[in-house]
């Protein structure tokens, strides 16, 4: 019998192909796993916008009070995807992409028991650190797992499962708030976040390696970029590339105006006498299916119709998303069918740039570093939508008219759409 030592397989080796039906269903019990876990994630986290009227009307906080906790959320969700990116890339996303799932069920349950401006802050600002566990260790994992040829379409079924992720808490809200109080939307939706983890750890691999598979070959960029780099030399290698620096403001134009949308389209349609007609606000639904189908979309014609040009597909949503955010700004919300057909655009337009702008990442950085830019990325992307939050609500504030968003949204579409332009495949 051979000592434990010598039956120990090397870090980066592997025994069968990768390639063959074995290797092409644990590619897809990976992907399928990561989907299901992200389809709750947002559970933890958007939330939010559905309770800002109860916490208003129970606690007497001021629109840009408000602003200020969700922003002060996505900012440490920025910070976090800096911090857990380069982690991801050293330590791998099983474990990480678990632990956030349960570290955000938690805090959310603290969240609820919140009675003012501080004790909702602080719990929340927490969370947002705990949330950015997950998207760029996960990104990593499909890095690891998908070619580069196939990478759209890979991160193109991840975001959609982001974007359902939405439509799930969308519904879960509007019927938790008909029959319980909001702080029912910190408590109970979360439950699933935390099963679907457990459900994510037991299904899922990092790396071929870890199933048997020998690992993929077709990254030309991360054969210079190794694996035993240090933290240091990954993040001066990423902020480097010039490219990359100009998707980030893109993705950060993007991300204000997703979340202008996410956070304060439900605002927007709950009047003081919703309950006695909510038809208005199912309505809202129509948003997150939207950036579920859109980031379906554009990760498939980033791979087939524009041949990996990725930045290509990024532009001409965010033109297109421009267009129909100035036209829900003129339109009023009383048009339900109008409304309905817009947001639902909206949503398809804003947010389906999203796959494009993850496969990028490994396209110009290389697999190595692939979580490590997707988390300087995602950091962009939530400083910048930090910064959008209490922007629009001291605008909606001063105006007293929640239509200003639409505008905010239009003009943060229109400059990622020129951020992104000089960037080349």
């Amino acid at each position: 019998m051979k000592p434990e030592a010598s039956r120990k397989e090397p870090p980066g080796t592997g025994t069968a192909p990768a390639a063959g039906p074995s290797f092409r269903q644990a590619q897809w019990q990976v992907l399928f796993a990561l989907m299901f876990c992200y389809l709750f994630f947002y559970t933890g986290r958007q939330n939010f916008g559905w309770a800002i009227k109860g916490i208003q009307d129970e606690f007497k906080l001021s629109p840009a009070e408000l602003g200020i906790i969700s922003g002060a959320m996505l900012a440490c969700y920025g910070v976090g995807q800096a911090i857990n990116g380069n982690l991801g890339d050293k330590f791998g996303g099983r474990r990480m992409v678990f632990l956030g799932a349960l570290l955000s069920c938690a805090l959310n349950w603290v969240t609820s028991f919140g009675h003012s401006f501080w004790t909702l802050l602080w719990p929340w600002m927490a969370n947002g650190f705990v949330q950015s566990m997950s998207w760029a260790p996960g990104s990593r994992m499909l890095s690891n797992w998908w070619p580069a040829h196939e990478r759209g379409k890979a991160f193109g079924f991840y975001t959609f499962s982001a974007g359902f992720s939405s439509v799930l808490i969308y519904g879960l809200a509007i019927v938790i708030l008909q029959y319980l109080h909001w702080q029912w939307l910190f408590r109970l939706p979360v439950l699933l976040l935390a099963g679907a983890g457990c459900i994510f750890y037991l299904l899922a691999r990092d790396r071929p390696q870890d199933k048997g598979f020998a690992p993929l070959t077709d990254d030309a960029v991360s054969a210079v970029a190794s694996s035993q780099e240090t933290s240091a030399q990954r993040y001066a290698a990423v902020i480097a590339n010039v490219p990359f620096l100009a998707a980030c403001l893109a993705i950060g134009f993007e991300s204000m105006a997703r979340y202008g949308l996410l956070v304060w389209v439900p605002v927007h349609y709950l009047g003081p006498d919703w309950k006695d007609n909510p038809q208005g606000v199912w309505i809202t639904l129509a948003l997150p299916v939207g950036m579920a189908f859109g980031a379906l979309t554009s990760g498939y014609i980033s791979d087939r119709l524009f041949r990996s040009n990725r930045s290509r597909t990024i532009a001409l949503f965010l033109g297109l998303a421009a267009v129909v955010a100035l036209s829900l700004y003129v339109v009023p919300k009383e048009n339900k069918l109008a409304g309905l057909g817009l947001l639902f655009l909206a949503g398809f337009f804003v947010y389906g740039p999203q796959a494009a702008f993850w496969a990028l990442c490994p396209d110009v950085l290389g697999r190595e570093r692939s979580a490590t830019g997707v988390g300087l990325m995602n950091a962009f992307a939530y400083g910048f939508a930090a910064i959008g939050e209490p922007l629009i609500g001291h605008l909606v504030q001063v105006q007293g008219n929640t239509t200003i968003i639409f505008g905010v949204v239009a003009l943060a579409c229109i400059l990622g759409m020129l951020c992104i332009l000089p960037v080349k495949r």
